[in-house]
């Protein structure tokens, strides 16, 4: 993972007010394996920052992989 990556929650976060799929932005790393994701709505406003482990999300992709040798 890093730094603008898109990623997706894989866990809820009742005191957050966050559900497992939503989506949000990598913003910050504060230490190995420990991402400030930033998450916005539609009109860029921000509703949740928050520090999670890399474990808590998955990235997401917007192009096909490339195909290994």
């Amino acid at each position: 993972m890093k730094l603008y990556d898109v990623v997706a929650l894989l866990v809820d976060l009742p005191e957050h007010n966050l559900k497992r799929g939503q989506v949000g932005t990598l913003v910050d790393e504060w230490e190995p394996g420990v991402f400030e994701v930033e998450f916005a709505d539609p009109n860029g406003v921000t509703y949740a920052l928050v520090a999670l482990r890399a474990e808590q999300l998955m990235v997401l992709s917007w192009h096909p992989l490339k195909k290994s040798a």
